[in-house]
């Protein structure tokens, strides 16, 4: 009988003695064993291998032909799926820096709160508004309106409004966060008006997720508010059409507080008010940027990031410095601001004729140039102080830290893709 293997071969010298002979079996057997292990581990070191290349990448080399010649060139599977100006491997992209809330002194209750005599004593003087639009002899048939139509009830609401909370959420890009109802007192309830402004689309998807409002219009605490005939097609633009006219949607306001749907409010509004204006004798609030503090800093970063049609914000950038935007100096002690760049999603205003005259002016610019409003903050201020030096505007910026004591953050659902070059008319 023929015998295999190197164990069966040493085993067949011993001769065929019986003794030998179930030797050579049981060496038959160990070969057999042997054999059926190794190949196991063969096995699975490959697939320990494949499972390596599959979360890793491989540069397995692939021939190529340079265009127009025959030159042979080799190039990586990685580097086939980059730009063609890309070479090598993309850096490594660097860990987020954390930004954490800080202890803020709000009082321990709402009761008893009384607003400040000094707060009436702000610059006093008439500002007038256009109720009534008229319709310009270029717009087009049947727009007899330039947008942002809310319902006659919804406005009867908004008209009875002396404090108001309000945000919004357009073109589906966002989900819906109620405020923490435990953090809000009883009297906030009832005397503040919590105001989500959506478009039907948005209600629809909220709808779908859950989200339907009462027979009153109430999702928790926001009250729904459906907006018609957007004015603009960028939604971020649209948006800033609550966030800075709130004096305009809540005519008879007194206070208003905005914040971001990216946020969900944890603290309640009037203890918001008594600490950022009441406290600080102020008529505006908005907390300076975790980060930057140069409108060109800003600039770039909206660019490197693809916020919005670089052309557009250089043009931006370039006439706020034609008309006498400076570089931010922090060692300069008559610097009129902290930071020139705000963090601005989260605003407490009260309504007073300057607080509404800035907001004007602010939207004023995200509506001739981009909706970045960061880009915009510091030259709408600065300007309004240098053309109305007899009439003080007292703006304070609190610490970023801070603004994320109130709110927990979360990220949009999507992010809207940065609109082109304005038309050309």
């Amino acid at each position: 009988m023929r015998t295999r293997g190197i164990i069966g071969a040493l085993l067949k010298s011993f001769g065929p003695s019986e003794h030998g002979t179930r030797l050579v079996r049981k060496g038959r057997k160990l070969g057999r064993f042997v054999r059926h292990k190794f190949w196991l581990w063969v096995f699975l070191f490959a697939a320990i291998f494949l499972i390596y290349l599959l979360l890793f990448g491989l540069n397995v080399h692939l021939p190529a032909k340079l265009e127009g010649s025959g030159t042979s060139i080799r190039i990586s599977a990685r580097q086939q799926i980059l730009p063609f100006h890309v070479v090598g491997r993309p850096p490594r992209r660097q860990h987020r820096k954390q930004y954490l809330p800080c202890e803020v002194g709000f009082l321990e209750s709402v009761e008893y709160l009384l607003e400040p005599k000094e707060v009436m004593n702000f610059t006093q003087f008439s500002l007038e508004f256009i109720d009534q639009e008229g319709i310009p002899s270029h717009r087009p048939p049947g727009f007899s309106r330039t947008g942002f139509d809310i319902d006659a009830k919804d406005k009867a609401y908004m008209n009875e409004c002396k404090i108001a909370v309000s945000s919004c959420i357009f073109g589906s890009s966002d989900f819906l966060r109620r405020p923490t109802s435990k953090k809000i007192s009883e009297y906030s309830k009832k005397n503040v008006c919590f105001v989500m402004f959506v478009d039907e689309q948005t209600l629809g998807k909220l709808s779908s997720e859950g989200h339907v409002p009462d027979d009153t219009g109430q999702i928790g605490l926001w009250k729904i508010v459906i907006v018609k005939k957007l004015p603009y097609e960028d939604m971020r633009r649209t948006g800033k059409v609550p966030k800075f006219l709130s004096h305009r949607l809540f005519p008879h306001s007194w206070y208003s507080i905005w914040l971001d749907s990216k946020m969900r409010l944890n603290t309640d509004p009037m203890l918001i008010i008594e600490y950022f204006l009441w406290r600080t004798k102020s008529e505006y609030a908005i907390s300076n940027h975790y980060d930057r503090h140069c409108v060109s800093e800003e600039v770039l970063q909206n660019k490197r990031l693809d916020k919005f049609n670089h052309t557009a914000i250089d043009e931006q950038f370039a006439f706020y410095q034609s008309d006498g935007l400076t570089k931010f100096d922090p060692s300069d002690p008559n610097t009129p601001l902290p930071s020139y760049v705000p963090e601005g999603s989260f605003i407490v205003r009260a309504h007073t004729p300057i607080s509404n005259l800035f907001s004007c002016l602010w939207f004023n610019e995200v509506d001739r140039f981009t909706s970045r409003d960061q880009l915009s903050f510091a030259y709408t201020y600065l300007k309004l102080r240098r053309m109305n030096p007899d009439r003080p505007f007292y703006l304070s910026m609190f610490k970023d830290c801070e603004r994320r004591a109130l709110v927990k953050l979360f990220r949009h659902r999507e992010e809207p893709s940065p609109p082109g070059p304005p038309p050309v008319i």
